[in-house]
């Protein structure tokens, strides 16, 4: 499904937008609640990935044979945890595999981290990569190191089942740690749970917790769906604000990072009693050209380029290594598409840079490669141009109302 984008005429000035929980947040705690069954959850993602995850979790269950495959699609949050979990459910053995692209994002790290604690996975197919077999026995050991550099969700993954280990876990991260914001969330609702933990310097220890006790835990809205509506007031008028909810100014999320960084945008934040944040548009932007490391937040670095081109700004995006394996490949599928749109653009194993440039051309098919980010980054130049985004219904990964939702500011598809 192709989706022609415009903005209408009659355009208003507010709007509200009920945003559901953090995927990131929603597939921790999906995985905690398999484990600790008493624990009760609310406000979570209605994502494919968490719907994913959590249909896996449940077959998993209620099926008795001893060797089940799951496909988790594009999902590789739920690809990373449900190994992790699957390599503790004693006597179970499982074949994990999911799409095309996700036969080819490497799994090798992890593998190797669980199968030093003690674990049985092996390759279906190819060396490193999905799909993998699982067979489910209880680990003995409880010491592993990691790169420090890799995705977070290898770390998170290790993490999470670490309450569930005899000794509980000693992680050691080998050289600089990035994604730090991501292993906080972990351990943070680790924490709330009761499990104790400690991160000091490169080792990460945390405790065993045989049982948990009942306890609801609602789940934060998601910070990176909130960054396309950041996006959306800063290509707005001044006076245009979104009001989303629900969002903590404490947030656990790496993205709330939106809330100052999209200040040189001439966005305003203002977090309300009821758990709500209003985003208005209370100036023009005053710089050419803007710098941000994001090494801990770069989810939202799509939406950041396509802002600043939307805005005729520059930009140089650092700390983009992660971007390189995900659904797709987005420095180079950034670069792709911004220059079909005119812009000037340059990328490298872990960074972008756009140079300043004052014209949008109209009506340009902007491929998504099944990469959800790249469908929502790009609809909010419908306010500047009419655009088309090819294979919408992409959004469905991590935000299923987005199109509906963008009505509500005055952005129509055809």
């Amino acid at each position: 499904m192709n989706l022609h984008l415009e903005k209408a005429k009659d355009k208003g000035q507010k709007a509200k937008v009920k945003i559901t929980g953090s995927k990131s947040e929603t597939n921790r705690l999906l995985l905690l609640q398999a484990l600790f069954p008493n624990l009760i959850l609310g406000n979570t993602s209605n994502s494919d990935d968490s719907e994913v995850m959590s249909s896996i979790l449940q077959q998993s269950k209620i099926q008795n044979q001893q060797s089940q495959i799951f496909n988790v699609h594009h999902a590789g949050t739920a690809m990373r945890f449900l190994t992790a979990y699957f390599s503790i459910q004693e006597g179970k053995e499982v074949v994990l595999t999911g799409s095309t692209r996700m036969k080819e994002r490497p799994i090798k790290i992890l593998v190797e981290a669980l199968n030093q604690l003690g674990a049985d996975i092996s390759y279906e197919e190819s060396e490193g990569f999905p799909p993998i077999r699982i067979k489910g026995k209880k680990l003995s050991q409880n010491k592993v190191s990691l790169p420090a550099n890799v995705s977070s969700q290898y770390v998170s993954a290790l993490l999470l089942i670490a309450p569930k280990l005899e000794n509980g876990l000693e992680l050691t991260l080998e050289g600089e740690i990035t994604s730090v914001p991501y292993i906080k969330m972990t351990l943070t609702l680790l924490n709330e749970i009761e499990v104790k933990t400690s991160f000091v310097g490169n080792k990460i220890m945390v405790g065993s917790l045989p049982t948990s006790n009942s306890q609801l835990l609602t789940v934060e809205s998601d910070w990176s769906s909130a960054s396309y509506w950041y996006s959306i007031v800063a290509l707005s008028e001044i006076g245009f604000q979104v009001t989303l909810s629900s969002y903590k100014k404490n947030s656990l999320q790496g993205d709330s990072a939106l809330a100052n960084i999209y200040k040189d945008f001439g966005v305003e934040t203002v977090f309300n009693e009821d758990n709500s944040v209003t985003i208005s548009k209370t100036k023009n932007h005053q710089l050419s050209i803007v710098n941000y490391q994001l090494n801990n937040c770069p989810d939202i670095a799509q939406t950041i380029a396509v802002t600043c081109f939307g805005q005729g700004m520059g930009c140089d995006l650092t700390g983009l290594h992660t971007l390189k394996i995900k659904e797709t490949d987005r420095l180079e599928a950034l670069k792709t598409e911004l220059t079909k749109l005119g812009a000037e653009i340059s990328v490298t194993n872990d960074s972008l840079h756009l140079k300043f440039s004052s014209e949008i051309k109209e009506n340009i098919s902007i491929s998504t490669y099944q990469d959800h980010r790249m469908a929502m980054a790009f609809a909010p130049l419908a306010l500047k141009v009419p655009i088309v985004i090819e294979d919408a219904e992409v959004v469905s990964k991590s935000y299923p109302n987005f199109w509906k939702d963008l009505a509500l500011v005055g952005i129509v598809s055809s």
